[in-house]
């Protein structure tokens, strides 16, 4: 398998506003998909999710996030 030096996941916000799905679809057939309760665990998920598909040697370089939709931060 051939390194990518870059992927890029679509990012939204769950349809019941309780965490965030993110997606990557793979040129070649296939894909990640994978979700978390907050930003951080998605951040999480995704990492051991890319490190699972493509493993230590051929995993991309770089992985960015791309939002979708409209992101709302909680006040404090």
């Amino acid at each position: 398998m051939t390194t990518l030096e870059k992927i890029t996941f679509t990012v939204a916000e769950e349809e019941d506003g309780e965490g965030y799905y993110a997606s990557w679809d793979d040129p070649a057939g296939g894909g990640i998909t994978t979700n978390g309760a907050t930003l951080s665990e998605l951040e999480a998920n995704i990492t051991d999710a890319v490190l699972c598909h493509f493993g230590e040697q051929s995993r991309p370089r770089r992985i960015t996030l791309k939002f979708t939709g409209e992101m709302a931060l909680m006040a404090a």
